[in-house]
């Protein structure tokens, strides 16, 4: 019923060895992206002003990344409430991935931002945002 295929696949024409492209580990791209998460967290916490908890969140960047991150601090602006909400989400998809990759410290610092942003959430009066 169906056409068979007549090429081979795009894998197979690269290289006749797996080590003629790239590969990470499973654990490597789960620190990738919890460096990403952390960072994205690192902006919007910068952006609050928070400059106690960016330095931490900062420090578990650079240990992720190995090089310190780009910070641009600002001070409160904006909507407030947004941002804390935003700030909640990042942690909750780092707290996501430092357990997934069984990273304690990264996890505990997430687990801290989300409380003290859901804190402020319930301050303003949003706790339904959560």
């Amino acid at each position: 019923m169906y056409e068979p295929i007549r090429t081979k696949s795009v894998v197979h024409r690269m290289g006749d060895s797996r080590a003629d492209y790239p590969h990470r580990s499973r654990g490597e791209a789960l620190d990738m992206q919890l460096a990403g998460h952390l960072a994205a967290l690192l902006a919007v916490t910068d952006e609050l002003g928070l400059v106690e908890s960016g330095d931490r969140i900062a420090a578990q960047v650079a240990r992720l990344r190995g090089a310190q991150p780009v910070r641009a601090p600002h001070g409160p602006g904006g909507d407030i409430a947004a941002l804390h909400q935003r700030a909640h989400d990042h942690a909750a998809r780092a707290l996501l991935v430092a357990a997934s990759r069984a990273d304690t410290a990264a996890a505990i610092l997430a687990a801290e931002r989300m409380d003290a942003h859901a804190a402020a959430l319930r301050s303003v009066g949003l706790a339904g945002a959560l």
